[in-house]
C-alpha cells in the first residue's frame, strides 16, 4: 500500500465521520441536552454502524475494481453524480421553522448503535465518498488489502469522532454550530461537489476509452 493510498483511505473515513449529517446533528443535540459524556456514548455506538457501512462500501468498491475497470468506472460515475446531487441539495438548504436539535436520548450508546445501523443514507454516502477519494488510485485496490482498508477507514472515523467528542461539550462551539449550521452545511455541499467532479474526472475517461496515462 502506497503512502498516498493510506492517506486517501484515512481521509475518506475522517470525512465520512465528520461531515454534517443526521449523526452529527444528533450528537450536537444530545450533547446540548445531556453533555459531552452522553454525546460520546452516542458516537461510540454510532461508530459500529460506520464500521459496518464503510466495510460494505469498501467491499463493493474493491469488488467492482476486481471485476474490471469498467465496473469501477461505472461505480465512480454513479458515485460522482450522487455526491453532486447531495452537494447541490446542501447548497440549496434552508432552515425550516420546524427544525430543532435532537433531544436527550435515554440510553445514548444503544441509541447510537440503532441510529448508525438504520441510517438509510449511510451506505450510498460511504460508497460515494470512498469512490470519489480512491478513484485516482483504483489500480492499487485488491482483496488482499481489504482488512487494511477497513482498519484505516475505522481510524479515520475514530479521529473524526474524537474531534466531535472534544467539541460537543463546549458551549461556545455548540452555539457557533447552531447559529451557523446552514452555512456549514452549504460549505460541506461545495466540498461534496468538488469530490463529485474529482470522481467524474477519473471515471468518465475510462468509460469512453480515453483514460489519461
Amino acid at each position: 500500500m502506497t503512502l498516498s493510498l493510506l492517506f486517501a483511505v484515512l481521509a475518506s473515513g475522517f470525512i465520512y465521520g465528520i461531515t454534517p449529517g443526521p449523526g452529527v446533528l444528533a450528537v450536537f443535540g444530545i450533547g446540548a441536552a445531556r453533555g459531552r459524556r452522553a454525546g460520546a456514548g452516542f458516537l461510540c455506538g454510532h461508530l459500529l454502524g460506520d464500521v459496518v457501512w464503510c466495510s460494505t462500501a469498501l467491499i463493493a468498491i474493491v469488488g467492482a475494481r476486481e471485476v474490471g475497470s469498467t465496473a469501477f468506472d461505472a461505480l465512480g460515475v454513479l458515485s460522482g453524480l450522487y455526491l453532486f446531487w447531495l452537494g447541490w441539495r446542501a447548497i440549496r438548504t434552508q432552515r425550516r421553522s420546524g427544525d430543532a436539535p435532537q433531544g436527550a436520548a435515554r440510553h445514548p450508546f444503544w441509541h447510537g448503535i440503532v441510529f448508525g445501523l438504520t441510517n438509510p443514507k449511510a451506505y450510498p454516502v460511504a460508497v460515494a465518498t470512498f469512490t470519489a477519494l480512491l478513484s485516482s488510485r483504483a489500480e492499487l485496490l485488491t482483496w488482499a488489502m481489504l482488512p487494511s482498508l477497513i482498519f484505516l477507514s475505522f481510524i479515520g472515523g475514530l479521529l473524526a469522532y474524537a474531534i466531535l467528542i472534544g467539541v460537543v461539550g463546549a458551549q461556545r462551539v455548540r452555539t457557533v454550530y447552531q447559529h451557523h449550521e446552514i452555512l456549514i452545511t452549504k460549505l460541506c455541499g461545495v466540498m461534496f461537489i468538488g469530490f463529485a467532479i474529482n470522481a467524474l474526472a477519473h471515471a468518465l475517461p475510462g468509460l469512453f476509452g480515453s483514460k489519461p496515462a
